[in-house]
């Protein structure tokens, strides 16, 4: 019998560098998840082994409204500065993305297919960090939105709090800047600077 050519990869590709931004970037893009809703711990992509790994735990109540991860292929340097006022610099990580489900995900290191709604800015210790709004792809609940404005306000003020707060200490005050929520047009044309960010910085 002839030989058929394999249609995997024979090793585990690495989730920033060896998968594709997704399977219409920037409308729908690929989420490699970080940490749950139910994560009393944040884990952290570790970017030499492409392993999860645990960065710290959770210092204080507040958890993660949805499920949190990178876009595979981006990164926030100068384009993404560029972007949003008052940036000095990229933060010169992958781009991070917010994905909402209605079924409950409670597994970290999983790869999934999410739909571009919007993105909330931030900056942090004056270094942008956007962190871009997404629906899963297909949800039942979720799956028919096309923009942030359709999102409930509870939720994208839930969203707003936890990244102004998510990095504080006990008794600390926050250098994280979090600022208004923009559309899923600008949030397309912030996935596609951090793309070509990405090559720059690793082609």
């Amino acid at each position: 019998m002839g030989s058929k050519k394999n249609k995997f990869k024979l090793s585990r590709p690495h989730p920033w560098h060896g998968l594709e931004v997704g399977p219409n970037p920037p409308e729908i893009v690929y989420a490699f998840v970080e940490i749950t809703p139910f994560d009393l711990v944040k884990y952290e992509l570790d970017k030499e082994t492409g392993y999860l790994m645990v960065d710290r735990p959770q210092d204080t109540s507040s958890l993660p409204p949805a499920l949190y991860g990178i876009i595979p292929q981006t990164y926030c340097d100068k384009g993404i500065a560029a972007l949003m006022q008052g940036a000095d610099k990229g933060d010169q990580d992958p781009l991070d993305i917010i994905v909402l489900s209605e079924r409950s995900v409670s597994q970290g290191g999983v790869l999934l297919q999410a739909q571009v709604v919007g993105g909330i800015p931030t900056l942090d210790h004056g270094h942008a960090d956007d962190k871009i709004i997404a629906v899963l792809n297909d949800d039942a609940l979720w799956g028919e939105i096309k923009d942030i404005s359709e999102l409930p306000q509870g939720l994208i003020t839930r969203l707003q709090h936890y990244f102004a707060t998510y990095k504080t200490q006990p008794n600390d005050l926050s250098d994280v800047v979090v600022g208004n929520p923009y559309n899923a047009e600008h949030a397309k044309k912030v996935i596609t600077t951090a793309m070509k960010d990405y090559k720059k910085a690793f082609s």
